[in-house]
């Protein structure tokens, strides 16, 4: 059988930085099953989209490209179910568009991996499940990586299950409290220490990072499913949809992990 060259998107790091920068192949959970998007022009959409519905106009100044390109290519997502639309309740003639699928995540170029810390050596040696449980995280999501799959989206989907489930018990009509109780949930479950560092903004820090504390330089924030966890109890918190920025990630090479939380 001859060998089929594979797509861009899905071969390793090139070193060609025409080759490395093209986007990666994005992967959504539709009603119909799971469906791929690999135009640059659609996954530009669809990640502006993921933050807020848009208007046609709005689109079209994002993409920057023709209405007549920018209609095609809508269409083409509506047709898969990845995307969905609305009459404009200030304009009968106009429609917003908003995204009806769940990310997955995206295959890219796999990255060269290094291993770094010997954990598999301290397991050895050493009886603690917790750090069983540690390693094999960090080894399959390692593995994906390398093989060009990125989870973050799964991640921060899980963290805000997560989030919901222990909301209700971390929320507390004072700041002080909440924010007391969120730290010593993380100390308890061994996700790390969480510290305040500010209060306006909110920012926290957090050492010995159970998400991203043994993963390799990815050069970019790791911790999609803390982002998840506190964007849900903070936004609870707040009565106001939140966002959560990770400004400083060990994966970045930082001696921490910072996370900015700000009303969407």
């Amino acid at each position: 059988m001859q060998n089929m060259r594979a797509p861009a998107s899905l071969r390793k790091k090139t070193g060609d930085p025409r080759q490395d920068d093209l986007p990666a192949i994005g992967l959504f959970s539709t009603p119909a099953g799971i469906r791929t998007v690999g135009s640059p022009v659609r996954v530009k959409i669809l990640s502006v989209l993921s933050t807020r519905n848009l208007t046609f106009e709005e689109i079209v100044r994002i993409s920057g490209r023709a209405k007549s390109t920018v209609s095609v290519h809508l269409k083409g997502l509506e047709q898969d179910g990845i995307i969905g639309s609305k009459t404009d309740p200030e304009d009968e003639r106009k429609k917003i568009f908003f995204l009806r699928s769940h990310s997955l995540g995206n295959l890219s170029g796999g990255i060269t991996v290094d291993e770094g810390v010997d954990l598999a050596g301290q397991l050895i040696s050493g009886n603690d499940p917790f750090g069983f449980y540690r390693y094999m995280f960090r080894t399959i999501r390692v593995s994906l990586l390398s093989e060009g799959i990125n989870i973050d989206p799964v991640l921060h989907e899980s963290g805000n299950r997560v989030g919901r489930t222990i909301a209700a018990n971390l929320t507390d009509e004072s700041l002080p409290v909440l924010l007391e109780k969120l730290s010593d949930f993380w100390q308890k479950h061994k996700l790390g220490t969480l510290e305040v560092e500010s209060l306006a903004p909110l920012t926290l820090k957090a050492y010995d990072c159970f998400e991203c504390g043994d993963l390799p330089q990815l050069g970019r924030p790791a911790c999609a499913f803390d982002s998840g966890i506190l964007e849900v109890v903070f936004s609870e918190h707040f009565k106001k949809e939140q966002q959560v920025d990770e400004t400083a990630c060990f994966a970045m090479g930082d001696d921490h992990c910072r996370f900015v939380i700000t009303p969407r």
